[in-house]
């Protein structure tokens, strides 16, 4: 029995790897073998391969500035206060020059100037008006026709309607109020062809040339008045020849 244990054991001996290089391989054998080494190798490489593109990225890349990616940061705000603010956009577009609120300005005389405080005595008492016991500066400029007929008024600039109404002493009136605050007011009116709200563009036609208690004297005219931050100004300063 002892003869054959030793044979046996001598069998497997020279059955067994010669060398430790043999032995360590027929492990690695056994252990791809298994179904789970696959995807933990995987998931090991991926972790490994993250993990390196994040310390780069934290330490070996700089923030690109404003600058090198060639914005430039005034235009940019220029840009967004055009946007939240249409209004001044509005403002800029507007290109349009005031025009006399009339066709043809040959076709009409100045039947009364506006009350300049700064001209002589002379001018200043032709530009009040008389109404009863009381003086008042005349604070437009009246058209009328020669033959005292009545002729078509348009809107001096494009612009919303903003008031009509008839007045006891101006007679009917259009209020147009422009897109940079001017504000154009039409008196001694017949035949008003807008409402109030609407929107009108520069030459459209508003109304007629009619008559006012204020100024009877006149006969058939129009009163033309311009106003800037609520006050007066003179329409020959304002109007291109």
């Amino acid at each position: 029995m002892n003869e054959q244990n030793k044979e046996k054991e001598l069998q497997a001996v020279e059955q067994a790897p010669k060398t430790t290089e043999g032995a360590k391989s027929s492990g690695w054998k056994k252990l791809l073998g298994k179904k789970w080494v696959f995807p933990a190798t995987y998931m090991a490489a991926a972790a490994i391969i993250l993990t390196l593109m994040w310390v780069y990225t934290d330490s070996g890349v700089k923030n690109l500035s404003e600058n090198e990616f060639g914005l430039d940061v005034n235009k940019t705000q220029s840009v967004t206060d055009a946007t939240n603010k249409p209004d001044a956009l509005a403002v800029t577009a507007n290109t349009e020059t005031m025009q006399w609120p009339v066709k043809d300005r040959n076709d009409v005389e100045t039947i009364m100037q506006f009350f300049d405080s700064k001209a002589s005595s002379e001018v200043r008492q032709a530009a009040m008006i008389e109404y009863g016991d009381t003086l008042t500066p005349h604070v437009g400029v009246d058209l009328a026709r020669q033959d005292d007929k009545p002729f078509e008024v348009l809107a001096a600039l494009s612009g919303k309607v903003t008031r009509v109404e008839t007045d006891p002493l101006v007679g009917q009136l259009v209020e147009i109020t422009h897109n940079d605050g001017t504000v154009t007011v039409y008196q001694s009116l017949s035949e008003v062809k807008v409402a109030k709200d609407v929107q009108v563009k520069k030459g459209e036609v508003i109304a007629t040339s009619g008559r006012s208690e204020l100024e009877k004297q006149l006969g058939t005219h129009v009163h033309f008045e311009v106003r800037q931050n609520g006050e007066p100004v003179n329409p020959e300063s304002l109007i291109r020849k």
